[in-house]
């Protein structure tokens, strides 16, 4: 009696030690359930952007960084199998307008997006889609493996545009530029994907937006023509406690870049075409 009371103490043991009795195959975690956030961040630069007025062609300016970061951790991987971990961002939003006084605008615009056929546009590097990028942006998991793989990827985002001086459908380059405004807004996502399969984890969602208002006098002497207007410091990067899904066209081609056409819409007329899209 006392080796059959035994025996059973020692099946109840092995049990709570191991959460599975030997005749009972425990099902492995799948990657999605085994995936860890260490640390996340999300922040934009607090410095305000910073102008350019060393050219008598174009102004320049150049905005804060948006800056995202997560330490990641996958426990061993038993199947044999690719998973790729980094950042996929979009364009939802944008406005980007320069005015010259009363002879009209220039503007960047997004066509599919600005009406309306698209909920989102890819922002990736246009190399590596779906991807930001493939240096720092990215890390791939190779299964099998036996131990902890522990990694940190991290992007970062910024403007730095030429804006002419004078009217970009004119051969004249006499300053008329009156004012600049931009706002635009991105989803950018951490995410898994399997190489083979395609199947995509969405692990964690950020939404942003970058705004500015440049006034400029055209009247007054290079270097003092510009200056910043509101916002100074940016509305910092939401991280959203429900993930969204990623629209189709944040995975591929074209990207925002690739597609963007920049417009003249003057006062009187219309409006013409001045760099049409590359794709």
């Amino acid at each position: 009696m006392a080796f059959h009371c035994w025996t059973f103490l020692w099946t109840v043991l092995l049990f709570n030690a191991m959460g599975c009795i030997q005749s009972i195959r425990c099902k492995p975690k799948s990657f999605r359930d085994s995936i860890v956030i260490l640390e996340l961040n999300a922040t934009i630069d607090s410095n305000p952007t910073s102008i350019d007025e060393t050219s008598g062609v174009v102004l320049r300016y150049r905005t804060p960084h948006f800056r995202a970061n997560a330490r990641i951790l996958v426990p061993p991987v038993a199947a044999k199998e690719t998973w790729t971990i980094g950042w996929i961002q979009a364009c939802n939003h944008m406005e980007f307008f320069n005015t010259y006084g009363d002879k009209g605008m220039s503007s960047w615009e997004l066509p599919d997006l600005r009406d309306s056929k698209i909920q989102a546009i890819s922002d990736s590097d246009g190399v590596n889609y779906p991807w930001y990028g493939n240096t720092t942006e990215t890390c791939t998991v190779i299964g099998p493996t036996k131990k902890d793989s522990k990694f940190v990827v991290s992007m970062n985002d910024n403007f730095y545009p030429s804006v002419t001086w004078g009217v970009p459908v004119s051969d004249s380059n006499v300053p008329q530029l009156s004012s600049i405004f931009r706002d635009q807004s991105f989803t950018t996502w951490l995410v898994a994907i399997n190489q083979a399969t395609s199947e995509t984890l969405v692990l964690q969602t950020i939404r942003w937006r970058m705004r500015l208002d440049i006034k400029v006098d055209p009247e007054k002497p290079l270097g003092q023509r510009a200056v910043l207007k509101e916002p100074v410091a940016q509305v910092q990067p939401q991280i959203l406690g429900k993930n969204e899904p990623i629209p189709p066209n944040a995975m591929v081609k074209p990207n925002a870049n690739d597609a963007q056409v920049l417009m003249w819409r003057p006062k009187t007329g219309d409006p013409v075409v001045v760099i049409p899209p590359k794709y």
